[in-house]
């Protein structure tokens, strides 16, 4: 198992320089993290009860006292004590033992989803931090962009070539984007409560995120054919050998019981008689067997386990279907976001080469403050959607670590 969790996060690491930060967060969370251990405490009951059921039927004991003694010929019979055990069938206990180990096998199942699960989880909320933090810097260098814009029409105005309506223009632009980043410094404190929490640490730890993330210029192929060996489909598979060992368990509790016991019988000596077996006690061991003639019981939970056993079978393929629809889909949604990188790259290029053109023209007198607006607000969208591009490729990164790793 941490074998396919160290995969995982290296994994989902790649294509930046600071990836142990992100990995160390990752190990952090798995370590503490409360739902982990619910998973693991439930493992630990359900493995414990293979010693509850390595036991056979209480022994039982009898002690009779005779109100009225009868009388034998060797004498009256004072009192009776008896002792009787039964025993399951040869096999049965073993059976026990191995159905209770199948659900353990089944509920250890249960711990790899919750980790592959928190992986993804952390490695999400991270990627989110990461898109909030680079949008707050790409509205900081924009506000700078207009506060020089500001003084270039502040000047174009002293010598009439801009009016004042052009710096409130420019002026309310740059309210704009305070507004808009302090907006995304609520939602990063929002979201680092949230990843914190996934770490069970308090929710005003400072998570420090890297400051770059990058497209790598290839990925690497996803094999299908992994999806079969996924735990959520594993899972389905120890069920099914769960119910398995539950009806070779009906089979066995449905044949005879044997049980053995003793009697004893205190006999009193018979007065003013003298013989050898004159006041001999009674000892007489026993045999039973006990059998279910009326089995109706075992005959109908084996129908229930062969029907239960084509539910599991119906749900795994229903579960299979879904995780190669949302495989499908990350490597699709990764795929686009490559391809609106590359595009909003080639955008902002142009927008950056229209900017200079404005600068020029400016040196000239000829600026027009509309068109600098424009640019401006063109060259903002280019860059936010170039972040929410590379959170998606790496967000989808995440998905697929989970389904094909």
């Amino acid at each position: 198992m941490k074998k396919i969790i160290l995969i995982g996060i290296g994994l989902l690491t790649f294509g930046f320089s600071n990836a142990q930060q992100l990995g160390t967060l990752v190990d952090e969370a798995l370590k503490n993290s409360p739902e982990i251990q619910k998973f693991e405490l439930q493992y630990n009951i359900v493995s414990e009860k293979v010693n509850e059921v390595n036991t056979i039927p209480n022994t039982e004991f009898g002690v009779g006292y005779f109100v009225s003694e009868p009388e034998t010929r060797t004498g009256a019979q004072r009192f009776k004590v008896s002792a009787k055990q039964m025993m399951p069938w040869f096999g049965s206990i073993t059976a026990r033992e191995n159905y209770v180990s199948s659900l353990a096998d089944a509920k250890y199942e249960d711990i790899v989803i919750a980790k592959r699960k928190l992986i993804a989880s952390v490695s999400q909320s991270y990627y989110n931090l990461y898109a909030n933090k680079a949008k707050q810097k790409v509205l900081v260098q924009n506000i700078e962009l207009l506060e020089t814009y500001e003084t270039m029409a502040l000047t174009s105005v002293e010598v009439g070539k801009a009016s004042a309506v052009d710096v409130l223009r420019l002026q309310m632009r740059q309210n704009e984007l305070e507004q808009l980043k302090e907006v995304l410094v609520q939602q990063y404190l929002a979201e680092q409560t949230m990843l914190n929490k996934l770490l069970n640490r308090d929710k005003d730890v400072v998570v420090n995120v890297v400051d770059e993330l990058t497209i790598p210029p290839e990925t690497t192929l996803i094999d299908i054919e992994k999806l079969s060996l996924h735990p959520e489909l594993i899972k389905y598979d120890k069920l099914y050998q769960s119910v398995e060992q539950s009806e070779l368990l009906n089979q066995k509790e449905s044949l005879p019981m044997i049980g053995f016991g003793l009697d004893y019988v205190n006999v009193d000596k018979r007065p003013n008689m003298e013989f050898s077996d004159n006041g001999k006690d009674i000892v007489m061991p026993m045999v039973s067997i006990s059998i279910p003639i009326f089995n109706k019981k075992y005959k109908s939970q084996t129908k229930q386990n062969e029907f239960q056993q084509q539910e599991i079978m119906a749900e795994k393929q229903q579960r299979l279907n879904k995780l190669e629809t949302a495989l499908d889909k990350a490597v699709k949604d990764r795929i686009s976001s490559r391809i609106s990188y590359e595009t909003q790259s080639k955008n902002l290029e142009q927008a950056n080469d229209a900017e200079e053109i404005l600068i020029k023209n400016y040196e000239t007198g000829t600026i027009d403050f509309n068109d600098v607006l424009d640019i401006q607000e063109l060259q903002l969208k280019f860059q936010m959607s170039q972040i929410e591009s590379v959170k998606t490729f790496y967000i989808q990164t995440t998905i697929i670590n989970y389904l094909s790793n």
